[in-house]
């Protein structure tokens, strides 16, 4: 899958929304999503950001993307809700949706960590993609072939000390696809649910995380992208349920 050749057709015609679509990962899967045919919802928090987005993928001439300003770490039931109707009124479907936005909080031993940074850090990371699915899955079951991409993480994996609600949050995200994917595995549903760690990558994130580390030494988020493009388009039916990693171990 990190070698996938993806044609240059693969998601014609779809619709897939992108959380964190103004920078690192989010940005660089809106732009490979989009160069595949893609009509892509690019959802964030700073519109400044996710206009530059909007403006490469016009300049290349792929399909005219749609941006939705939203802060999670505010955001309401009836704003996803609303979110959901306008894309319904807009596009009558949704075909893909990569979860990718996520905060990192506070690296810090659990004794010291600060309460309401650990709420805001779970509320963004863990609760908001659980009410962003919950307000699309009448939407993505309109698709008669949609991905659900959810952004793990090592440490959603297995916790390391001083990763706090990070790691916490990240384990979440991994129960919530296991339980989406066993919820929509039937004959009325064609939506797969996946979780996927794209490991170690040069992205402002990692920097806070690791500013002693070289981010050379990291690939940039445009090197993920087979396996984006992979389990966003038709050749990854049947893939449900699946830890997966965006790099090799």
């Amino acid at each position: 899958m990190q070698d996938y050749q993806a044609p240059s057709d693969l998601l014609k015609d779809r619709i897939i929304l992108v959380t964190g679509a103004g920078s690192g990962i989010g940005r660089a899967a809106a732009k490979a999503y989009a160069a595949h045919g893609a009509t892509v919802v690019l959802v964030g928090r700073t519109l400044a950001k996710l206009e530059s987005v909007y403006d490469e993928i016009e300049a290349a001439g792929h399909p005219k993307p749609a941006i939705v300003p939203m802060n999670f770490e505010g955001a309401a039931v009836k704003d996803y809700e609303e979110l959901a109707m306008t894309l319904e009124d807009n596009f009558g479907q949704l075909d893909g949706v990569l979860h990718n936005a996520a905060i990192l909080g506070d690296r810090s031993p659990v004794e010291l960590y600060d309460p309401e940074t650990w709420n805001k850090v779970m509320h963004v990371n863990a609760t908001a993609p659980f009410l962003l699915s919950r307000a699309l899955i009448p939407l993505l079951r309109k698709s008669g072939d949609a991905s659900v991409i959810f952004t793990s993480s090592g440490v959603g994996r297995r916790a390391k000390a001083y990763w706090g609600a990070y790691a916490v949050s990240k384990f979440a995200v991994e129960g919530l696809s296991q339980l989406l994917a066993d919820e929509l595995d039937d004959e009325r549903n064609n939506i797969r649910v996946n979780s996927l760690n794209p490991g170690a990558t040069r992205t402002n994130m990692r920097a806070h995380a690791y500013p002693a580390e070289n981010p050379q030494q990291n690939p940039a988020p445009e090197e993920l992208m087979p396996i984006y493009l992979y389990l966003m388009g038709p050749d990854s039916k049947g893939v449900n349920g699946q830890q997966l990693d965006a790099q090799p171990k």
